[in-house]
């Protein structure tokens, strides 16, 4: 029996709901095999980060080292990164062990306004991380930060997606909850020649804690068992959604997402609904990468 590993390079939530505990449990839920190799600790709850102590870079680079040397992981991603000197030491680490399939979530401010990157982490991100990418999961604030395109509408967000793709990186995937639109929550996905729309109903609930971190990780789960991006990606639209339709309810603040609410519903045999569909394609009339 062939079991599929996932890695996740992250920082840790002490709330449980977001970060390397988020992502451990989206792969042990989707049946990947999860590692870790952790960058930061942060003092976080429902109400907010209280604290963020970065690991040392040699710490990192141990943990990396470890995985390297004995459990080479067949798809990995990347969360709460810091500083340019861990993004530096990451990007090596993946060139140096070869490692496939990576998928980026430029974690860079959480929930509560608190930044989790650096300023000039962001630059190393686009030279360091992003040409190793196979897909990047950004929300609107982060791929206007990456692009440095003010998204106001769906021709702005196209505009961003391209110029995100243009770092090297295979899929941009732009997530749309944080849009204007109050029905719908539908992420646009650019694969340089084409774009595709994935679209669910919009769920009004402030339980919505690591819904970024979760995602990246349920595609991450997917790219490891095999399946092609945009599978995963679709696959990983119908998790969140789960995950956030089925609230956990805990906490003063905004509470975590559900991670064993898809498992769930594929049992009742309502996963994979119409609430997360592929609303629509169009291909790529732009200039060259």
């Amino acid at each position: 029996m062939s079991i599929s590993k996932a890695l996740t390079i992250a920082g840790s939530d002490s709330g449980g709901g977001a970060g390397i505990q988020a992502d451990l449990k989206t792969f042990q839920e989707l049946g990947v095999y999860g590692m870790s190799v952790i960058t930061a600790v942060t003092a976080q709850n429902t109400l907010g980060v209280q604290g963020v102590y970065p690991m040392s870079v040699e710490a990192v680079e141990r943990q990396l080292a470890s995985i390297g040397a004995d459990l080479r992981p067949d798809a990995l991603k990347t969360g709460m990164l810091f500083s340019s000197e861990i993004i530096r030491v990451v990007a090596a680490a993946i060139t140096g062990y070869k490692w496939g399939r990576v998928v980026v979530d430029p974690v860079m401010i959480a929930k509560g306004g608190a930044s989790l990157l650096q300023q000039e982490a962001v630059e190393a991100m686009i030279e360091h991380l992003l040409p190793l990418a196979d897909v990047i999961t950004p929300n609107i604030p982060e791929a206007e930060a990456l692009s440095g395109i003010r998204i106001t509408d769906d021709g702005t967000r196209r505009q961003a997606a391209k110029r995100i793709y243009a770092y090297g990186c295979k899929h941009v995937m732009i997530k749309g909850g944080h849009a204007a639109d109050p029905e719908h929550a539908t992420d646009l996905l650019y694969d340089g020649k084409s774009f595709t729309e994935f679209s669910s109903r919009r769920l009004d609930t402030v339980h919505t804690h690591g819904t970024g971190c979760t995602f990246a990780a349920a595609v991450t789960s997917g790219l490891a068992q095999g399946l092609a991006a945009q599978d995963a990606l679709r696959i990983a639209k119908h998790f969140i959604h789960s995950a956030i339709a089925e609230p956990l309810n805990i906490g003063s603040g905004h509470g975590p997402t559900n991670h064993w609410a898809y498992q769930r519903s594929r049992r009742q045999g309502s996963a994979g609904s119409s609430d997360a569909i592929v609303v629509s394609s169009g291909a790529y009339t732009g200039g060259t990468r």
